[in-house]
């Protein structure tokens, strides 16, 4: 129903942005990676989802594209609903979150409230083998780059593009966006930081 939503900051809480659209306030749930990066009284452009349960209307906002693909990602999960999505996008955003899945780090998911051992075993399970069924098995046959990073033994840059594929882009876009890094002497998390900010701006 509702594409973005694009405004004034009005109100700013835990997990909650009002965001004043022409005289009317649309409250978003939103991960605090969101609400970290808006300011009250400033302007702001929310991409949004809306849940409908029970005859309850949820807008949910998400700073980027990245963001609410990450949620609609962790929403896939059998047992993770939309206020378990935040909890895990506000300790992990979506670059620390995609590496987590590549690299099978449960405990960076454990860290968001309210989500224990089994749930955050159920995300990674689910989500690498999703990614490697549905995006790496085309990109594998033409280079074993992002095969690599899903059976292991990966360096680095594998595990970055890997993850960058996790948040959506294609394994070209990826290795494009990477040109021009000193990859060899960074972190994987800081290679995919520095590669989205190329990707966003492209």
């Amino acid at each position: 129903m509702f594409y973005y939503v694009d405004g004034t900051v009005s109100v700013l809480q835990q997990g909650l942005a009002v965001i004043d659209c022409s005289g009317v306030g649309y409250a978003c749930h939103a991960s605090q990676n969101t609400i970290g990066k808006l300011k009250t009284g400033e302007k702001a452009r929310l991409l949004t989802w809306l849940n409908v349960r029970e005859g309850v209307f949820e807008l949910y906002g998400f700073i980027d594209e990245e963001e609410k693909s990450c949620f609609l990602m962790l929403t896939s999960v059998n047992g993770v609903g939309p206020k378990a999505a935040l909890s895990i996008l506000s300790v992990a955003p979506p670059d620390r979150l995609a590496l987590s899945i590549i690299t099978g780090d449960e405990k960076m998911l454990m860290q968001a409230p309210g989500i224990g051992k089994k749930i955050a075993q159920r995300i990674v399970l689910e989500l690498r083998d999703k990614m490697s069924k549905e995006q790496l098995e085309t990109a594998s046959a033409a280079s074993p780059v992002a095969a690599a990073a899903v059976s292991g033994g990966v360096n680095h840059t594998q595990e970055a593009v890997a993850a960058l594929m996790v948040l959506g882009y294609t394994q070209a876009e990826a290795l494009h966006a990477m040109e021009g890094l000193d990859a060899a002497g960074m972190e994987a998390d800081e290679i995919i930081r520095q590669c989205l900010k190329k990707l966003v701006k492209s």
